[in-house]
């Protein structure tokens, strides 16, 4: 595979041929050449027609083979029959990169994506790097490059974001956004779809690339998400230059799951699995273009926070409790501030302020009332940010405040982010902060949300990578042997006992079983195993057990066992007739515990999905799960623990004892490795999982598989 250093062709080439260039009015052949031309690009353009002696006064060439000199990159514009063939005379010119804008491939159908094949295939064989088809081009905004190789309206100016977007469409859209709020960009491509360069080779080559500090992604689909999820990691945990990765992923939905029989399948949608993976991949994930550029200009222009204890100036106090609310919904913390820091704020602000944090200046402070608020918090080693506040008043001017603001921030290594809500001035306001690169937000709770960002965005830079733990107790060839016998049925059904002896052979924690087929087998299995025992039908037509008046407990001599046995039978006979009934199964009854469900669903484009939280039938009422892909490190398996709303409950709460948090998380590492090392498993529920107080452990009450 070629290095990303490859794709220096196509975003910082010393000349391009744009073949397709036109001179008629409101073509993409026209627009696409003259952004070239027109915004002072570094190297040189040579215009590809096959009759025009010019385009927009510069010499054509009916083919670029006619072109007399060096061709680096060329940008087709051409019908979409006809690209194949034209990159063939690409190849023979030892063109290095291209940019198809063409459209009619794949998205049209079967026949456009057997054209599609021939382009890439033909791209392959003369080793030209290929973005595209259908696709908005590409932009280097850097003053050595200044190549605007797309159709749309204006050129970014130069900055520390680097934009990608799989849609066209939305990548204009974001341009255009980026412009308006004087956001400035280091390259920008639209991918389209992805006939060769995807969004690997981009990441890989942003990850070093000089001039880009912040990544944003808008995606639909990802090509290699293993892949992706390595590169990114290296690129958001680099331990000299982190760099932040936002994306959109467009398509959330649950339709996915509907058709699912599983609790975990039923919970695992499509969207979930996106969500692992991304907090996986230390992703920062957003939902529109907006909060894209409200965050990423944050992580782009203010260092990240070291913590999250946020100080909040403000001269409204109403303003100041609706940022503090948003900080805390968000989770950051109100900085406790210090005792002189407190003082010294008494010694400069009126009797009628607050010191407290949020800090209230009071209605009327000028511009150097905030310089000496902000001067004292910023010096406060209990702050990690500063979020300042004004309402507009006639004591000061909204530009004097954006001045000091500024001024200050650009004195600090601890972030600063701006919400000056004058209306009167906002444009001249916002440009003055930008100018001085400190992100303005109209309301705080916008800047609260990128605040929040930041810190995260913190935290997973400092955090290790973190590690695969590999059991050398598990038993693969016993899994392996029982996922053959099930397999060479129809039905493929995974009984009780089998699931149970899957479990046991890698180590996970499942009480003492027998499977009888009479009650005198019964009897004598629960003189081995120990009264109280239950009793469960084993089945491939009956599911869920208790529907079907499958489950007895607490049976706790022989003659109830002779009782319960029978009773089972007829229960699920009257209910079932024509069950297929393989036995019963004899368990001892686990003391009480708190349920917990541990899952898994194996995504299309990911593998295998893990699933984490409380157990039991109001799994999918409360919904208060985690996921993860598998295989989970042990950052990722404690933030599955961790991350559940209820983990309060585990914690030990209103004088409960803490349960075995440890036992939990070495359950869900040794079902990773179970689900890592057979495909065949598809789906999987464990639940409950009951779990004992700390140290004592957990016991699998019951499980389902489903098989491919």
């Amino acid at each position: 595979m070629p290095t990303p250093g490859s794709l220096d062709f196509i975003f910082r080439p010393r000349s391009t041929a744009v073949i397709g260039a036109s001179n008629r009015e409101g073509s993409v052949g026209r627009a696409l050449f003259s952004n070239v031309l027109m915004n002072s690009y570094t190297g040189v353009v040579y215009p590809v027609n096959m009759t025009a002696k010019s385009v927009l006064g510069v010499k054509a060439y009916e083919t670029v083979l006619q072109i007399p000199d060096e061709v680096d990159l060329a940008v087709l514009i051409i019908p979409a029959l006809a690209v194949p063939a034209v990159l063939a005379e690409c190849g023979q010119k030892k063109v290095k990169g291209a940019v198809v804008i063409s459209a009619g491939f794949k998205e049209l159908g079967p026949n456009g994506a057997q054209l599609e094949l021939a382009v890439r295939d033909r791209a392959r064989k003369y080793g030209i790097r290929l973005i595209g088809p259908n696709c908005f081009g590409v932009i280097d905004s850097s003053p050595q490059v200044r190549l605007n190789a797309t159709f749309g309206r204006f050129m970014p100016a130069f900055g520390n974001i680097a934009l990608v977007s799989q849609s066209g469409a939305v990548g204009l859209s974001a341009l255009e956004y980026a412009i308006s709020e004087d956001v400035g960009l280091s390259k920008f491509a639209s991918i389209g779809n992805k006939a060769d360069i995807n969004e690997n080779d981009l990441l890989a080559y942003l990850r070093d690339d000089p001039e880009t500090d912040v990544i944003m992604l808008y995606l639909e689909d990802l090509v290699h998400p293993t892949e992706f999820m390595r590169i990114a990691r290296e690129t958001t945990s680099h331990l000299e230059k982190p760099k932040p990765i936002l994306a959109i992923k467009a398509g959330r939905t649950s339709e996915g799951a509907k058709a699912a029989s599983s609790h975990t399948g039923a919970l695992a949608g499509s969207d979930a699995a996106y969500d692992a993976f991304f907090a996986q991949a230390r992703i920062l994930r957003v939902d529109t273009i907006n909060e894209l550029f409200a965050k990423g200009v944050a992580l782009a222009y203010q260092p990240a926070p070291r913590g999250r204890r946020v100080a909040i100036v403000t001269n409204a106090g109403g303003v100041g409790i609706m940022a503090t609310d948003a900080c805390i919904r968000n989770g950051l913390k109100l900085a406790q501030l210090s005792e002189n820091t407190r003082t010294e704020l008494k010694k400069h602000l009126p009797v009628t302020a607050s010191t407290n944090n949020p800090v209230d200046v009071i209605g009327d402070a000028d511009e150097n009332r905030y310089r000496t608020a902000f001067e004292l918090l910023m010096a406060d080693e209990n702050v990690d940010a500063l979020l300042p506040i004004w309402a507009p008043t006639l004591m000061a001017e909204s530009k004097d405040i954006a001045r000091i603001t500024a001024d200050i921030g650009q004195k600090s290594d601890k972030p600063i982010l701006a919400c000056i809500q004058s209306m009167m001035n906002a444009e001249e306001v916002r440009r003055q902060l930008m100018r001085d690169h400190i992100p303005h937000y109209q309301f705080p709770e916008n800047a609260a949300r990128a605040l929040a960002a930041m810190a995260d965005f913190g935290e997973w830079s400092r955090r290790p990578q973190g590690e695969v733990k590999n059991f050398a107790d598990v038993e693969p060839q016993k899994v392996k042997e029982i996922l053959a016998r099930v397999m060479a049925r129809p039905t493929r059904f995974v009984s009780e006992p089998e699931g149970h002896e899957i479990l046991k052979a890698y180590g996970l924690p499942v009480p003492e079983f027998r499977l009888c087929k009479t009650a005198d087998e019964a009897v004598s299995a629960a003189q081995e195993i120990g009264y109280p025992v239950v009793i469960k039908i084993v089945s491939p037509d009956i599911l869920h057990k208790t529907e079907f008046g499958g489950v007895r407990v607490n049976i706790t001599d022989d003659a109830k066992m002779k009782t319960e046995f029978a009773g089972l039978l007829d229960t699920v006979k009257s209910k079932k007739a024509d069950a297929d009934i393989w036995g019963v199964i004899v368990q001892q009854m686990a003391p009480k515990g708190t349920e917990t469900i541990l899952g898994m669903k194996r995504d299309p484009s990911f593998g295998p999905l893990l699933m984490f939280g409380l157990g039991g039938i109001l799994v999918e009422v409360l919904k208060d799960v985690t996921f993860r892909i598998a295989p989970l490190n042990d950052i990722s398996t404690d933030s599955m623990v961790y991350g559940i709303k209820a983990v309060k409950i585990l914690q030990g709460y209103r004088g409960e004892a803490p349960r075995d948090i440890l036992k939990i998380k070495e359950c869900l590492q040794r079902l990773s490795q179970l689900v890592t090392d057979f495909k065949e498993i598809d789906e999987l529920d464990i639940n409950p999982l009951l779990v004992y107080e700390e140290g004592k452990g957990a016991l699998v009450l019951d499980a389902r598989f489903l098989l491919k």
